[in-house]
């Protein structure tokens, strides 16, 4: 077990390594941010005090060395655009990002697996045809036209709920509707194949000969051998959501990680894009090993 998530722990941390250098280099071919933080007639002396300052003027390699001793103290810099430390500003945004994430994937984790074990439950019954209808278009749909949507239906013709904030609960109804759509459909159907799988198996069969209730069978002996490839695909669909949930985020104008790295990309703030993409590849880095240790939990030839 140790070793496994040993060896789970050094490729995490050299694609973390990797995917640091890719960014940093990437980021810096955006273009010179003195062109959007200066006027258009700002003197020479003006632009090469605020390169100075924000250490630009050196050269890449050179910053590229900084940012790496920076790193090691979890130091990223001060944001160009918001003049605060970019780590604050990043992790009051993963706060968000981490709190829709949260309650989206559990309203789908349970969703999906008590519809997805109803459905297999009798395969071709009516309920298992309106689920596979419902849930293929759903992992089908692009969020960004769901969100679209949305908003012209439920916010400007009905005007139940608000198309953007964070301030009060009906704020968040439709951007966690909108995230759930997809991971749902997604899911459902793993957990549906799975189980199908699973209630044919022999020990099902041994079950359901001694007498044992249909619910204990569906939810106590298939769905734990059911539930590791549904895991799986938990797991990355979490870490979609961790990743910003970008798209849905800057529709609705979500405060999340998301937002601030695109704002950010767009503002050419580097150092608070290369925060967010630190925090968030940590944040997914500590998720898989959450997931290998559930592994290990329900496939006990993992443990040994």
């Amino acid at each position: 077990m140790k070793s496994f998530l040993g060896q789970r722990a050094i490729a995490s941390a050299i694609s973390l390594v990797a995917l640091i250098v890719l960014v940093f280099f990437l980021s810096r071919l955006t273009g010179d941010p003195t062109t959007l933080y200066l006027p258009v007639d700002a003197s020479l002396e003006s632009r090469e005090q605020f390169r100075e300052l924000h250490g630009l003027n050196d050269p890449l390699i050179v910053q590229f060395g900084r940012y790496v001793g920076d790193l090691v103290r979890l130091d990223f810099g001060e944001s160009i655009r918001r003049s605060e430390p970019a780590l604050d500003a990043v992790l009051r945004a993963f706060v968000w990002t981490l709190q829709l994430a949260v309650i989206t994937m559990a309203l789908v984790t349970a969703a999906a697996i008590v519809l997805g074990s109803l459905a297999a439950f009798k395969v071709g019954g009516l309920f298992d045809r309106i689920a596979t209808f419902f849930s293929l278009i759903g992992a089908s749909a692009p969020d960004f036209w769901i969100a679209i949507v949305a908003i012209v239906i439920f916010s400007v013709n009905l005007g139940w709920v608000p198309t953007s904030g964070t301030g009060s609960v009906w704020h968040w109804i439709l951007p966690i509707s909108v995230l759930f759509i997809r991971p749902f459909g997604l899911i459902l159907q793993i957990v549906r194949g799975s189980m199908i799988t699973a209630l044919s198996s022999a020990y099902v069969k041994t079950a359901r000969a001694k007498g044992v209730r249909n619910r204990p069978i569906i939810f106590v002996h298939a769905l734990r051998n059911a539930m590791l490839p549904v895991i799986t695909v938990i797991g990355d669909q979490a870490a979609a959501l961790l990743n910003g949930a970008v798209v849905v985020e800057t529709v609705f104008g979500f405060p999340g990680v998301g937002k601030l790295m695109i704002d950010s990309i767009l503002q050419r703030d580097f150092t608070v894009v290369l925060a967010a993409i630190f925090v968030t590849a940590v944040a997914i880095f500590l998720m898989n090993i959450l997931i290998d240790i559930l592994y290990a939990v329900l496939d006990p030839r993992i443990r040994y």
